[in-house]
């Protein structure tokens, strides 16, 4: 089990990367953005995908931000060895105190736990894809 987690572990972390090339897009809307702000003629097409890629980069923050913490968690459980069970309750006790997780969610299996960990990571890809298909778009009606 702990090859698993570490695996998973090791995949989540790639959504660092993700994350980062989220900013980038969501830097160019804000730059574009400010673009009226410096004597360019407005444009409401540009405000509209500026804020679109912005509304996208948001989302994919969120859940950037969960992919993250499961990724530290999958890495400290994984390390927990002989103590994972007793880790695993100890997580669940932490994650229902603090209302992250409801009390039938507790002690599932790591199978499901692993795939509920990668679907999080999917949902932040697939926003990241929406803003490459915003930009996309973008550069077609600015340019076109």
């Amino acid at each position: 089990m702990q090859a698993d987690l570490l695996l998973v572990a090791a995949l989540l972390r790639r959504g660092r990367s993700l994350d980062h090339c989220s900013s980038a897009l969501s830097l160019v809307a804000v730059l574009f953005g400010l673009f009226p702000w410096l004597g360019a003629p407005p444009s409401l097409p540009l405000a509209l995908l500026c804020a679109a890629l912005l509304s996208a980069g948001l989302v994919e923050k969120y859940w950037a931000l969960r992919v993250a913490l499961d990724a530290e968690l999958f890495q400290r459980l994984a390390e927990a060895g002989d103590q994972l069970d007793s880790q695993t309750h100890a997580l669940d006790q932490a994650l229902q105190n603090l209302g992250l997780q409801n009390a039938q969610q507790a002690g599932r299996a790591w199978d499901l736990r692993c795939r509920g960990a990668l679907s999080l990571l999917r949902k932040q890809a697939l926003y990241l894809l929406l803003q490459i298909v915003i930009v996309t778009l973008g550069f077609f009606i600015v340019f076109a």
